[in-house]
């Protein structure tokens, strides 16, 4: 790791930084030929016995062999940074007090990871070295510094102070987008997140983790194993892994729990549903780990009412009354004094009951069931509508077109 500092003086100590990291597989580039081409022959014979190729599998581009890290490398959000600091006697003098800080500079806070200091405030002998090995979980992204400060006191008894700056960069290894399903079946009031998780590294990763942590207001079913299995296999298969700028898809079902209010809170506003957990492992199962921030879910804009389908039926006879049943919830704040008017909007689809019937009063995330019934007078695919709720207290109505489609057909193709 490179450092730099300010115009310094000769001091008696060094100060080295070294970031530990696990090594990686020796890369080939195999020579491929026959054995009476002009590249084959002794050629071959010279290669087969090299070290660094596979014993038997001389033409493998990947060796038995490990190599140390030659540079800094990538550091990624989410993982642990961790660093040797070394401070080493160059001189012949045996120095004193000395005292190692090294603190992390982000672009947002500055945190100490460790402060050394030679036992009992003792001597270090020429050669001597006092070592620290410091951790950290990388948790923002951008520009970091390292920054390493060391004192001592000289053999005159002068106090002497010197430090580093070792910089380097975090970058961003999963890209993550969100979206959100409403269920359209009323009793359930499902919501389905899908979360679209995007290797964006260049090397090849396994995902050992994706779980949604829910919020207190909501329950979580994850929809991505083979239910089929009891070894709870996921949907991407055994080799759970991801290559560099894969995208892979994940399933999430949310229910809101049964307390007062929980209605409202499915019904009106922005809602947390909770936060993504990503565990990931890469190379030699370096682990890292991300959690985003409070996912936040737009409940759809049903208004002051909502009508949703409790029962209706797919298909009807021609001229034979069928039943259609709906509820009817609340979504505001206040009281409202409902009325119930039928009009008949769609051609050959004929409301049968009383219109302009007092519904009565409905609180605020109360619901109410009510039964009606309808009549086709031609055969088709005909859709409801013409469903009409008054508030009396405000002289307000709520138009209900297109509310639900069946089929109506003739006695002869019932049959």
């Amino acid at each position: 790791m490179e450092g730099s500092g300010g115009r310094e003086k000769e001091h008696l100590l060094s100060l080295k930084v070294m970031r530990l990291t696990k090594p990686s597989f020796i890369g080939l580039t195999p020579v491929l030929c026959e054995a009476n081409d002009i590249a084959g022959g002794d050629t071959l014979t010279d290669i087969k016995p090299s070290l660094a190729s596979v014993k038997s599998i001389p033409s493998f581009s990947v060796s038995e062999m490990l190599t140390l890290p030659q540079n800094f490398g990538s550091i990624y959000l989410g993982e642990t940074f961790s660093s040797y600091v070394n401070v080493h006697n160059d001189s012949q003098s045996t120095v004193s007090d000395i005292q190692v800080k090294t603190d992390l500079q982000t672009a947002s806070q500055r945190l100490t990871l460790s402060s050394t200091t030679t036992p009992n405030n003792g001597d270090l002998e020429p050669d001597g070295s006092v070592d620290d090995v410091v951790n950290h979980e990388v948790k923002e992204l951008g520009t970091h510094i390292l920054v390493c400060a060391v004192s001592y006191a000289a053999p005159s008894g002068e106090k002497m102070y010197f430090r580093k700056f070792f910089k380097f960069q975090v970058l961003k290894p999963l890209d993550v987008k969100t979206k959100f399903y409403n269920a359209e079946d009323f009793v359930s009031d499902e919501v389905y997140l899908e979360a679209q998780i995007q290797n964006i590294t260049n090397s090849p990763m396994c995902m050992e983790k994706v779980n949604l942590e829910p919020s207190p207001k909501y329950n979580v079913r994850e929809l991505n194993t083979v239910e089929r299995t009891q070894s709870n296999e996921t949907t991407f298969g055994k080799l759970n892994y991801l290559n560099p700028m894969d995208v892979r898809q994940y399933l999430y079902c949310l229910t809101a729990k049964q307390h007062p209010g929980a209605l409202k809170v499915i019904l009106k506003g922005v809602s947390n549903i909770g936060k993504l957990d990503i565990v990931w492992r890469t190379n030699l199962g370096e682990r890292g780990r991300l959690q985003t921030s409070q996912l936040e879910r737009v409940a759809p804009g049903y208004g002051d009412v909502r009508l949703a389908i409790n029962e209706v039926p797919d298909g009807v006879q021609i001229e034979k009354p069928f039943n259609f049943k709906c509820q009817i919830t609340s979504c505001c704040d206040r009281t409202m004094e409902l009325r119930l008017v039928l009009t008949n909007t769609t051609k050959g689809l004929h409301w049968i009951g009383v219109s302009g019937k007092q519904l009565g009063k409905l609180g605020p995330g109360a619901s109410m069931d009510i039964d009606l019934t309808l009549m086709a007078s031609i055969p088709g695919l005909l859709s409801i509508s013409g469903l009409r709720l008054t508030d009396q207290y405000l002289k307000r109505t709520y138009e209900h077109d297109d509310i639900a489609q069946v089929f109506v057909y003739t006695s002869l193709e019932g049959a």
